[in-house]
């Protein structure tokens, strides 16, 4: 669920657009449900937004270096 940037990195282009959207999907579930009943552990959140921005980094800098 939750990624470092090293494993990240290892991902090929098209499996990190997939992997992104999934995680999207899964924040913008994991939030409502939150909103719902409150989650065990509400950090969950504050950490799989912090992925999806690690995620969504790389591949700006992917975009960067192949222009």
């Amino acid at each position: 669920m939750f990624m470092k940037i090293a494993e990240i990195r290892e991902l090929a282009t098209s499996d990190l657009v997939e992997r992104v959207e999934a995680e999207v999907n899964n924040y913008k579930h994991m939030v409502l449900n939150h909103a719902i009943s409150p989650l065990e552990n509400p950090t969950q959140i504050k950490q799989l937004r912090r992925t999806i921005v690690r995620m969504k980094t790389e591949l700006r800098q992917r975009e960067l270096n192949n222009k």
